[in-house]
């Protein structure tokens, strides 16, 4: 698939996050319809979460029954954000909205190609109030799977935009996109360009044009590389985030760590290690499980030091090194 890239578009190309996104793909995760990688030890941890959910939630297994790798997936169940996303009760009312002519044109389609599912799922499916049935459990997916980690996750997903947007911001497009996935690139083409991607479905060299209306990029901590280029969606593309493991316990110690450990202290060593991305107060709090007065206390130790350095964008304080703390965190 192609993806054709004008200069308005470059403009107006945004980032976001979608709770509601990350509650699908973690469910798919915790489901076994989607590889765990390297969030097995996550996936272990919530399994009794998710046994008991699908119990008590018969839905779920309908949108676990609809799965399909790298085919086309019903787009209403996780619909990109309208806006910057972040808000799981604002996405959630827009699967509610959704009218059921449009959910029964995408259901069927979702379902060409698969085996044909459980009675109860396709009962699910055929049910004139199919929509709320499937919003109720997204909703109860969020509550127990994602809901309980979302300070940490949101960290993750926070993170990886603030590296991104320094990327877009410094080198371009091309350096912006270059480790999304391998299986997306970008073809400069004066001030615009063309972004290639490459997937399993039939439609994997179709050409779309954004037209001006930019183009949605979304950090996923549970997902794979997804694509929407169908109206009336927001053009969008979700890739996997970096710092993934970060959600599985505190920063690791590089070769040689000890070493800082002795001369800061652990704690305020992982703190400085864990700025090799630059993040707020709030943001190291839920990565590394210590309270917020700790952190605080670690980050003016670090600062009058010349270890890290502060810059306010807007309503929020990031910190990240300075090249003394880089250097020390490097071992």
């Amino acid at each position: 698939m192609a993806i054709e890239v004008g200069p308005v578009d470059v403009a107006r190309t945004r980032y976001a996050i979608s709770p509601l996104g990350e509650a699908m793909q973690a469910l798919r995760v915790a489901a076994g319809v989607q590889a765990a990688g390297p969030l097995r030890p996550w996936a272990e941890r919530i399994a009794p979460r998710y046994e008991q959910l699908r119990r008590q939630v018969p839905a779920v297994g309908a949108l676990t029954a609809l799965f399909r790798h790298g085919a086309y997936n019903a787009d209403f169940i996780h619909p990109p954000p309208s806006g910057s996303g972040g808000d799981f009760a604002a996405e959630l009312a827009a699967v509610r909205a959704t009218p059921l002519r449009r959910a029964r044109l995408e259901l069927d389609r979702n379902l060409e190609g698969l085996r044909t599912p459980p009675r109860y799922v396709q009962r699910i499916l055929d049910a004139p109030d199919v929509v709320t049935r499937l919003a109720d459990a997204l909703e109860a997916s969020w509550q127990a799977l994602v809901e309980p980690d979302w300070p940490r996750l949101r960290a993750v997903l926070e993170r990886d935009l603030v590296r991104r947007a320094g990327y877009l911001a410094m080198y371009g497009w091309a350096a912006a996109l270059s480790d999304l996935d391998p299986r997306v690139n970008w073809r400069s083409e004066g001030q615009a360009g063309t972004i290639k991607v490459r997937t399993g479905s039939r439609t994997e060299w179709d050409r779309h044009q954004l037209a001006g209306k930019g183009l949605l990029l979304m950090p996923t901590v549970f997902g794979t590389l997804i694509s929407y280029v169908e109206p009336p969606w927001p053009y969008a593309l979700v890739y996997p985030a970096w710092g993934i493991a970060d959600l599985l316990g505190p920063v690791a110690r590089a070769p040689g760590g000890e070493a800082l450990s002795r001369l800061v202290g652990p704690r305020r060593a992982d703190v400085l290690r864990a700025l090799d991305v630059p993040a707020t107060t709030t943001q190291l709090v839920a990565q590394l499980g210590l309270s917020l007065g700790t952190v605080g206390s670690h980050l003016a130790v670090l600062r009058d030091a010349g270890l890290v350095t502060r810059t306010r964008t807007g309503r929020a304080v990031r910190y990240e090194h300075t090249p003394l703390g880089a250097a020390l965190a490097a071992g």
